[in-house]
């Protein structure tokens, strides 16, 4: 009987130091994707960006009116954010956001995405 037990002990342990761990920030190491955006909008309506790696509220940010190479861009409030999945981030632009055309990242920890071209209209 106490073989059967140290032998389920060690059992569970080598099951557990198997599973799965949690990602943390400080360990991202690819780049976030950006492939679409949807079309130019308004101030106060939304913006639909498709891509992949993009994190969740949490750990990424939203960068607009950025140059190409993604500097001098403004940070989109958290409270913009209607929604963002790993592939999908839906976000309202602000009403004071200036009108205009710019560039679109996503940043990651310290990982910062490809952009894409970006117009908020009048």
């Amino acid at each position: 009987m106490l073989r059967f037990f140290l032998t389920s002990l060690l059992f569970m342990g080598v099951v557990t130091s198997c599973t799965p761990r949690t990602q943390v920030i400080k360990g991202v190491t690819v780049h976030p994707v950006l492939v679409k955006l949807s079309e130019s909008a308004k101030r106060g309506q939304t913006v639909t960006v498709q891509g992949r790696y993009m994190g969740g509220p949490l750990t990424g940010k939203i960068i607009l009116g950025a140059t190409a190479d993604g500097t001098n861009g403004f940070e989109i409030p958290n409270t913009s954010v209607k929604s963002w999945t790993d592939t999908e981030v839906v976000f309202t632009i602000p009403s004071d956001f200036p009108p205009g055309g710019s560039w679109l990242f996503i940043k990651v920890g310290d990982m910062l995405s490809n952009g894409l071209p970006y117009s908020v209209k009048q």
